[in-house]
């Protein structure tokens, strides 16, 4: 999608409607811009913090239990 905006006073821009559908950005949402030939907005992912937490421990509890099985206890040499 290409398009062509106007800059309005303070050098504000309005993404459309249907720009920040596509790349799901919301009101408050932060973008980053990159300056390379010409102007490149890309939006902060949003990340549930709960849930990253919740997948951080179900991993180290499998981790936990792959360490058991594989490390030897002692004697068993």
């Amino acid at each position: 999608m290409t398009l062509k905006l106007k800059v309005g006073k303070k050098g504000y821009i309005i993404l459309p409607k249907a720009v920040r559908e596509a790349v799901g950005i919301e009101e408050g949402d932060e973008v980053i811009v990159e300056i390379r030939d010409g102007i490149l907005l890309k939006p902060v992912r949003k990340f549930d913090e709960k849930k990253l937490r919740e997948a951080l421990k179900k991993h180290a509890e499998r981790i936990r239990g792959i360490s058991e099985i594989v490390e030897p206890k002692p004697g068993d040499l």
